[in-house]
């Protein structure tokens, strides 16, 4: 398999059936410099370049070329565990990028807020010298206690304004999400908190019905972590924040496409309830892409067996082992339309944290971040562009 991240060379990828911005290109060509995409079309009008990929040869009859993958919730991989600093980050994102995923922000599992602070200020640092990383989520710790899932009940607490500013001021601007239920004391307060630093504000780990969730989406809040799990489902009289965020056409909804934290029946319904709108994440711990056994995510003790991670105390499921190119063909096999697909990977997570105008593209303009597939959706190579002066948070 193919992974570089030069940017100096010019590149040019043929001969390839590029998905993109909803839509499928025969035969179609791509053009890379300096990090950037600088051309694109189909048939033979490629000009030469320092490299040259045919992507017939280089991935079979029918190979895909899309954007590369952005993850905005992932925890970990390769036994690496994101709460445990840099080199940790690094080995995980290695991995990760292997099966795709050009970019991620680095999710944090609930700790204290000094332990908080401190690891979203060293992100931030780390986002100087690695052009992967988009900055940081913090699923934590202003989570409702009765939906907290594999983050330590202990360590949870409401949102005080105080403890909101401490950790948005430490990310100085590189916290791209917080997950926070919106019906704790001072949730609707912190939402407008977060949103006026320009981070995405996500409704996650709650108890709140379809009226707090529309009220925290009428607050700001643009996201819904892993949809279905971690908050009250959908009932015939209670709808749930599913639905209304469903229904809420400003909003993104995450979804866990291992078929485990959704069934394949409801993977393809998020797909239907919220067309353009899902964001597939991989919610990865440190076993993704390592083998069953014990592990830590945050404060918290894991199992993994048959690449399923559970709590050791409450039996709770906790992250997943899944990687992107696993989540593309899950989602194509529960029927979502290949298209739909691939934006899910691309286009609506970068938008969603607010690098829509730079990233999750392979149109003139954009980094040149790019993933080749064979014909059954496994990678065979991938791209990075521009470096981090060339990054660019787009509000």
């Amino acid at each position: 398999m193919t992974e570089t991240t030069d940017t100096h060379r010019s590149r040019v990828i043929h001969s390839a059936r590029i998905i993109d911005g909803g839509a499928i290109t025969e035969d179609a060509w791509v053009r890379f410099e300096e990090g950037l995409v600088t051309a694109r079309g189909t048939g033979a009008g490629w000009t030469d370049a320092d490299e040259v990929i045919d992507a017939t040869a280089a991935a079979g009859a029918d190979a895909v070329l899309t954007p590369g993958f952005i993850d905005i919730h992932g925890h970990g991989g390769a036994g690496a565990a994101f709460d445990d600093g840099l080199e940790a980050i690094r080995t995980g994102r290695r991995m990760h990028r292997s099966h795709g995923t050009t970019r991620a922000v680095v999710s944090l599992v609930t700790g204290t807020i000094d332990d908080l602070a401190r690891r979203v200020e060293e992100i931030a640092d780390l986002m100087l010298t690695d052009a992967d990383i988009l900055g940081s989520h913090l699923e934590g710790p202003f989570l409702d206690p009765g939906h907290h899932g594999a983050h330590e009940p202990s360590l949870l607490r409401h949102p005080q304004a105080d403890d909101v500013a401490r950790l948005l001021d430490a990310g100085r601007g590189t916290v791209r999400q917080v997950t926070i239920a919106p019906e704790l004391p001072g949730g609707m307060e912190a939402i407008r908190m977060i949103v006026d630093s320009g981070a995405a504000a996500a409704v996650g780990h709650t108890d709140a019905d379809a009226a707090i969730a529309r009220a925290a989406f009428e607050a700001g809040a643009s996201i819904l972590t892993h949809a279905f799990n971690a908050m009250n489902g959908i009932h015939h009289r209670a709808p749930g924040p599913v639905l209304a965020a469903a229904a809420d056409h400003r909003v993104v909804l995450e979804g866990i496409a291992d078929n485990i934290h959704l069934h394949p029946h409801v993977i393809k319904l998020l797909f239907d309830a919220a067309p353009g709108r899902v964001a597939l994440i991989t919610d990865a711990m440190a076993a993704a892409g390592s083998a069953d056994g014990h592990y830590d995510l945050g404060a918290v003790k894991v199992t993994v067996k048959d690449g399923i991670a559970r709590a050791d105390d409450t039996g709770s499921i906790a992250g997943s082992t899944l990687t992107q190119d696993v989540a593309l063909r899950r989602t194509v096999e529960a029927g979502v339309d290949p298209t739909a697909a691939v934006r899910a990977l691309t286009e609506t997570p970068a938008a969603a944290i607010g690098f829509g105008s730079c990233l999750g593209r392979l149109q003139e303009g954009y980094i040149a971040d790019a993933v080749l597939m064979d014909a059954t959706l496994s990678v065979r190579g991938v791209w990075s562009g521009a470096a981090p002066a060339r990054l660019r948070h787009s509000g």
